[in-house]
């Protein structure tokens, strides 16, 4: 069971802003804030953002290095994914591989994909047939 994830950031208070919307509709809810951090937890699980110190910030976060590549978020229902799909529309959020949404990630995999303001990959995936719904 994972325990909790932390990840820099090159800007707390827009990553905030871009992931509170997001969590919250998961079931997350803030954890602990500090001037540098924030976390979000959902049962016994929590993601921290933490801001990157200046002198980190020269290299910028690419998914293709060496590190996260994407985080995964499991959907209640393909129509949350849909839902989600929305609302990330309305506020401008680019969907990744949107010529092949919602099947990005194959004819059985209902998905949204998308990016948070670091370019970090979201997954928000709907359960597939046979899997429980929570």
């Amino acid at each position: 069971m994972l325990h909790h994830i932390e990840i820099y950031v090159s800007d707390l208070e827009q990553t905030t802003k871009f992931w509170d919307w997001f969590l919250t509709k998961l079931g997350y809810q803030v954890y602990q804030k500090w001037d540098k951090g924030i976390s979000w937890k959902h049962e016994s699980t929590y993601i921290v953002f933490v801001q990157a110190d200046k002198k980190y910030l020269d290299i910028p976060y690419h998914r293709c290095r060496v590190g996260l590549n994407h985080l995964a978020f499991r959907a209640k229902s393909r129509q949350q994914v849909d839902d989600i799909t929305l609302e990330l529309k309305e506020k401008g959020i680019k969907i990744l591989y949107s010529d092949r949404h919602p099947f990005a990630g194959g004819p059985s995999y209902y998905a949204v994909y998308f990016e948070d303001p670091d370019r970090i990959k979201v997954e928000l995936v709907a359960p597939g047939e046979g899997e429980e719904q929570r």
